[in-house]
């Protein structure tokens, strides 16, 4: 509404959370993780990445596999330590089938501790859970 003695009017904009630029490219997003408040922490994550979009939850590698195959994300987000087959297997299984879905590997792990096999299953890279943002998702997902 116009300011009556100035003419002038006033918009509010409203700030973009961290790592959050207009213009993001759109993400179909698979979350995997055993742990539920975990999965909905990451649900709220990419929510507040524009175009983002969470298109499933699962809480084993298996079921990681079976939704990755009948869904097509772009985008995995893996937790390492999985019951049944781990996200390291499970990442090379997705990636096997479908070399076009981006795999992000993410545990508690400290990066120098990461069993020697998650740096050659097929992920983009990895993120400790305590590190995972809106802007070190995107960067990770532009060095592709």
């Amino acid at each position: 509404m116009p300011n009556a003695e100035t003419g002038s009017v006033r918009i509010a904009v409203k700030p973009q959370p961290d790592g959050v630029a207009p213009g993001d490219p759109a993400y179909a997003v698979l979350i995997v993780d055993d742990q539920a408040p975990f999965r909905s922490a990451a649900r709220s994550l990419v929510g507040l990445i524009a175009g983002w979009r969470v298109i499933g939850e699962v809480g084993s590698g298996e079921d990681a596999i079976e939704t990755a195959s009948a869904m097509h994300p772009d985008l995995v987000l893996m937790d390492i330590n999985l019951p049944g087959i781990s996200g390291i297997e499970a990442t090379r299984r997705i990636v096997a089938a479908d070399p076009g879905i981006a795999v992000v590997l993410l545990s508690t792990y400290a990066a120098d501790d990461l069993p020697e096999d998650a740096r050659s299953c097929g992920a983009v890279g990895y993120i400790g859970k305590a590190d995972l943002t809106p802007r070190r998702l995107r960067a990770l997902l532009e060095q592709r």
